[in-house]
């Protein structure tokens, strides 16, 4: 692998290796349209609204809490609570137009003991001991978040109390579970990617080895079996020998993510490898069409090859936020699109679907077919996590608001990246880069819209390559690139170059063939047989019952896929079809070949799944039932 310089220290994700160098928040601003409404909602709205939950269930007064000497009996929260704190704060330190708050860190900081251990939940005169439940304790865990906040922090605003902080958890760690140490991993991944974060802010390469020695362990059988098994943790197989993410959905792809972050580092193509070839199945056999993964409630866990179930699609929120994690960082190590695909579908419909448009409630889970019309929440108490069946204001474990808020801060991140040969985009939203020598201007309305005009206001005087990704959802139809001198070409689905000397005022067209169209499940997929769905873009449709004439609701659609779909001006679409009302029967099944009863024509009005449950309750299904 190459190694990366690049000209920004405020990173997310800092690689010293791989593919392509990642721009910085200050070299990327996103200036409009879908991403900049969502960025501004989430900073003028949802930080101060995480911030006001947590103060009201006291995760935030568990530290005072701690120092005073009021725990176990003042504490609030699950055993993980504080990790909920951390990514808060480390979605603050990226949003930096959003206000710090160093008398929370202060009070983090006073919690922490002599050694550097600092959690709220153990190691206190009547909580259980320090690493006494690493299945479930999730202490390492908390001290990931708590790392990745310090980086957050040191590059975004300048090195505080909180950086120093997750500096002193760090050395702990690596005292406690190094070589001679405590030889075992946490039950829920996270430290991992941290530790290598660290190490590249700092330059200890003590932190990285650590790391290393985590991944190493894992699949060793380390942790103690329980209720759902060592694949729950991943610590039933190693994991370079792994073919498939399996168990805990946020587990696996925070233990890949930081396995690509140990495997770029040292150079390890085999445990690279060995995460692309999991990934590969996994997004093959268990990822639904929105991109989002987990089908099982009970363990919140994938299912077993193409077991997707669109009503019982659990499809956590957290595990659209690591899986974004897990391709970003498998793009920049290999420099292929089909990551930047994925991370595209699940950002617009998983991410984005999971805020209100106020900002102020969330999705848990983001299930494909909601059979029952939900029940408004109430606005001052939490909600079960899974079994809120509309946008809760919180939750009793409230890890995804938090996640939405610090992955919506470093979004600009996401659009572009750098090699020697010049700029890659590869996500598409109005936008100014500036890096290096190159200075220009994206224009779109993507992705409503598939046109995308990028200006060059700077540039060298040498040619260099600008290489834009053309979405894998385009295969099948024309796209076309328009170069600075007129020239118009068709592209197909993969990266589409432009290699010349440019010039100040030169403009380069992309035209994306965004149109409504249908889409088959495939066969091995049970639940869905006989139906089909609707993509427009990247965005998945979705039909909901306030859209349906009288009392009808979804379960009642049956359409008919002969016939294109037509795209309305306000972004909705609408499809051919019936509405059926079966008749009741003592017995519900009928004989091979039996008349079924018709139903009523009518046109059938779909809207972009990441918007549904915005007009109050309603049910909804994205696979839709064909008349066929």
């Amino acid at each position: 692998m190459k190694e990366n310089t690049t000209g920004s220290s405020v990173l997310p994700v800092a690689p010293t290796r791989g593919r392509l160098r990642p721009l910085g928040l200050d070299e990327v601003r996103i200036t409009g349209g879908f991403w900049a409404r969502r960025r501004h909602v989430n900073a003028t709205a949802t930080l101060d609204h995480c911030r006001d939950w947590e103060e009201r269930v006291g995760w935030t007064g568990n530290f005072k809490a701690a120092v005073e000497g009021r725990i176990p009996h003042d504490r609030r929260g699950r055993e993980f609570a504080d990790s909920d704190v951390y990514k808060l704060l480390e979605a603050i330190a990226w949003e930096r137009a959003h206000p710090a708050d160093p008398a929370l860190e202060e009070a983090i900081a006073a919690a922490q003991e002599p050694d550097g251990y600092l959690n709220t939940a153990y190691g206190r005169p009547g909580q259980q001991p320090r690493y006494s439940d690493l299945e479930w304790g999730h202490e390492l865990y908390c001290y990931g978040h708590l790392i990745q906040a310090g980086v957050a922090q040191a590059r975004a605003r300048g090195e505080a109390e909180l950086a120093k902080t997750a500096r002193r958890a760090a050395d702990h760690v690596c005292a406690m579970f190094g070589e001679g140490g405590i030889e075992s991993v946490c039950g829920h991944p996270v430290i991992e990617t941290a530790l290598v974060e660290l190490a590249r802010l700092t330059g200890e390469q003590r932190y990285l080895g650590q790391a290393a020695l985590f991944i190493a362990r894992r699949g060793q059988g380390a942790l103690a079996d329980g209720e759902f098994g060592r694949a729950y943790y991943q610590d039933d197989i190693p994991v370079r020998d792994a073919t498939v993410l399996r168990g805990h959905v946020v587990r696996a792809l925070y233990l890949a993510s930081g396995a690509v972050d140990v495997a770029v580092e040292t150079g390890d193509a085999e445990l690279l490898a060995a995460v692309v070839r999991q990934w590969e199945t996994t997004v093959a056999r268990r990822t639904y069409l929105t991109g989002g993964m987990g089908s099982h409630h009970r363990d919140e866990s994938f299912g077993d090859d193409f077991v997707l179930p669109p009503d019982r699609a659990y499809s956590e929120t957290c595990a659209g936020v690591a899986s974004v994690m897990l391709s970003w960082r498998l793009l920049l190590a290999t420099g292929e699109p089909r990551f930047a695909d994925l991370a595209e579908r699940t950002l617009f419909n998983v991410i984005a679907a999971s805020p209100s448009e106020d900002g102020r409630s969330f999705f848990y889970a983001n299930t494909l077919h909601r059979r029952r019309r939900g029940t408004v929440p109430a606005p001052d108490t939490d909600s079960p996590r899974a079994e809120s069946s509309l946008r809760a204001p919180w939750f009793a474990v409230s890890c995804c608001p938090t996640n939405v808020a610090r992955t919506l801060a470093v979004l600009p991140a996401y659009l572009a990246t750098t090699d020697d040969s010049g700029l890659q985009l590869h996500q598409y939203a109005d936008a100014e880069i500036t890096t290096g020598g190159v200075a220009l201007r994206i224009d779109t309305d993507y992705p409503y819209d598939g046109r995308v005009t990028i200006r060059i206001d700077r540039t060298p005087a040498h040619p260099w390559t600008l290489s834009l990704r053309v979405p894998a959802w385009a295969e099948g139809t024309q796209t076309w690139l328009t170069a600075p001198d007129a020239t118009r070409e068709t592209v197909g689905p993969g990266t589409a170059e432009i290699t010349r000397v440019f010039r100040p005022g030169d403009e380069i067209v992309l035209e994306l063939p965004v149109r409504a169209h249908w889409l088959a499940p495939d066969p091995r997929v049970d639940a869905i047989r006989g139906t089909a769905a609707v993509q427009r873009g990247p965005l998945v449709y979705c039909a909901e019952s306030v859209d349906l004439p009288g009392d009808h609701e979804v379960d009642a659609i049956r359409v008919d896929r002969s016939a294109a779909p037509e795209e309305g001006e306000d972004g909705s679409v609408t499809v051919g079809g019936e509405l059926t009302t079966p008749p009741d029967t003592p017995w519900p099944y009928r004989p091979q070949g039996s008349t079924r009863p018709a139903g009523d024509p009518t046109r059938i009005v779909l809207v972009p799944y990441h918007s549904w449950a915005n007009r109050g309750p309603s049910t909804m299904r994205v696979w839709l039932p064909t008349r066929d």
